[in-house]
């Protein structure tokens, strides 16, 4: 998952030399669509099929019984006006409508962002369950991880953001002696954070209501049971969820210098954008990527890398929310362009269609399509 760019800030791109060699060697859809803002609501779409009354980038009421989730409020989480911290999603219920044009979100107002292509909204749904791929996937035995770049050691219980050691959970009163100036959470770089780890939203990972499911499956790039050592022993998840940090995600962070620095301008041109932190996410695309083929996993059975850019950069009309998605696999053809209407809830339809597993909220749409050209294959769709 990368961050916050639109198709044409992408593709074409002359600091991004990797990820265009990966776009003309693989598939690419030249018709994908994020579905709403901001990046928790997407992040959720691509994992459980909706926004589950989710339209803001709120942090989770961790192991909170006590509040109502959304989908049983039928209230939706938004910037504008503010919302509290998001209940544990449970249960079934009502979810947010996604209007063609938003004006809840913190970077809205008149005249809005759009949503979709500017024009298509999706009413909310009644029937919502909360639950996502990952929930499926441990219901048939099978396995799955998030891997986060800078999570800290502990792990990702209660954390909404850290610099890989650091996080919001860190008593800076016990360092000795004290720092001068003082220094709070409010002052780490958030490389990690949490709405770009949609798992850790749902009751069933944050209490591990499923067996082989639960907050341990969410790790870092490092360490013993980190992406890259799963990647070199071969010993890696039937679906892996890779998030680079903020930095290498192309996102950016205001505190964390010129090369991981916000975009100058949000107009959906390329003009407009930090060159260092293209290139920066360029690199990191291709270190991740290199590492999946030269997995020994990358050569048993079929396997597919997904990349997506989760949502635009936020510019309004005539810019849509269109986004690159590239598709890449070990069997199969390579080098389409696919122009036929996609989105959120078709990734997530395919995923689940390639998995042998039912769809799920959104994705059962009739009019989300299987993404069977871009991942050339077969699939069996429920």
């Amino acid at each position: 998952m990368m961050e916050n760019h639109g198709y044409g800030q992408i593709l074409n791109n002359p600091n991004l030399p990797f990820t265009n060699t990966l776009a003309n060697l693989a598939n690419i859809s030249t018709n994908y669509f994020a579905i709403a803002h901001p990046s928790l609501t997407n992040y959720l779409e691509v994992v459980g099929g909706s926004n589950f009354g989710v339209l803001s980038d709120n942090n989770p009421d961790w192991h909170n019984f006590n509040c109502l989730p959304n989908l049983i409020s039928a209230t939706a989480s938004t910037d504008n006006p503010s919302s509290p911290n998001i209940c544990p999603i449970a249960s079934i219920g009502t979810e947010a409508a996604t209007p063609a044009v938003d004006t809840t979100n913190e970077a809205s107002g008149s005249p809005g962002v759009n949503n979709i292509d500017g024009i298509q909204s999706i009413p909310a749904a009644t029937n919502i369950s909360g639950k996502t791929i990952a929930d499926q996937l441990a219901e048939t035995g099978r396995t799955w991880k998030s891997y986060q770049e800078s999570l800290p050691p502990q792990g990702a219980d209660g954390v909404n953001n850290s610099d890989g050691f650091y996080s919001n959970l860190t008593n800076f009163s016990s360092i000795k002696p004290a720092l001068t100036p003082p220094l709070s959470a409010s002052d780490i770089v958030s490389l990690y954070a949490v709405k770009h780890n949609p798992f850790a939203y749902f009751r069933s990972v944050q209490e591990g209501e499923e067996w082989g499911s639960d907050l341990t499956n969410m790790v870092g790039f490092d360490g013993w049971d980190g992406l890259y050592a799963d990647l070199r022993s071969g010993s890696v998840p039937t679906f892996s969820f890779i998030a680079p940090n903020q930095c290498n995600d192309q996102h950016g962070r205001g505190n964390a210098g010129p090369y991981c620095n916000f975009d100058p301008k949000d107009d959906g041109t390329q003009a407009g954008l930090n060159p260092a932190l293209m290139q920066r996410g360029d690199m990191a695309l291709k270190t991740i990527v290199t590492a999946i083929k030269q997995s020994p996993a990358w050569r048993q059975g079929r396997n597919a890398i997904v990349v997506l850019w989760d949502e635009d950069d936020y510019s309004v009309a005539p810019t849509k929310n269109q986004v690159l998605l590239i598709v890449d696999t070990n069997y199969g053809s390579h080098g389409l362009q696919s122009a036929t209407f996609y989105n959120h809830y078709s990734l997530l339809k395919s995923l689940e269609a390639g998995l042998g597993l039912p769809c799920l909220n959104h994705a059962c749409d009739g009019t989300v399509s299987v993404m069977s050209d871009l991942f050339g294959t077969f699939y069996i769709v429920f």
